[in-house]
């Protein structure tokens, strides 16, 4: 049944949404972004046990050294970069190729509105994508992922009570 399918995925959200909060955050992230050793350190301690991480932790601080000087790109300034042409190439066309299989047609939908719909939903999934891609830098990934596995449990929740009603 549908319900039971909608509901296991919410409850995998749900279970993420309530550990996610326990969990330290990365240590690279930790060295390289917010630039705290103490708290690279630390965080190694909680993820991996107690240990020497001098080896790991000089490898993460070599790496810090290698990217100091890069500058980090916006989504715009990403896109004028030609090195990255193949890759974005094959994204838009694993994103072409989702949406050219048919979906739409087999969501009982009358025909003259599923290219409406296709084309809804690509627009939906690109405005996503630029949205998700801009915001990730400026909040950081664990309150993104946390909020969003947050969202998608309230929105299962709400379909499953309105399937069941």
């Amino acid at each position: 049944k549908w319900d039971v399918l909608l509901s296991f995925s919410g409850m995998v959200a749900l279970i993420q949404l309530l550990f996610l909060p326990f969990f330290p955050e990365s240590p690279p992230y930790l060295l390289m972004q917010k630039e705290d050793k103490a708290g690279c350190l630390k965080a190694m301690k909680e993820l991996w046990g107690e240990g020497d991480y001098h080896t790991e932790f000089d490898d993460l601080m070599k790496e810090k050294s290698v990217t100091k000087g890069t500058k980090i790109m916006n989504v715009l300034q990403v896109l004028k970069e030609s090195s990255v042409y193949p890759q974005l190439s094959t994204m838009l066309l694993l994103l072409l190729s989702l949406q050219l299989c048919g979906l739409s047609a087999t969501a009982n939908l009358q025909e003259s509105i599923i290219p409406y719909v296709s084309l809804g939903v690509a627009i939906c999934e690109l405005i996503s994508v630029i949205l998700c891609s801009s915001i990730i830098d400026r909040f950081g990934r664990r309150i993104l992922l946390w909020g969003g596995y947050l969202l998608m449990a309230l929105i299962l929740l709400l379909l499953e009570i309105s399937l069941l009603l």
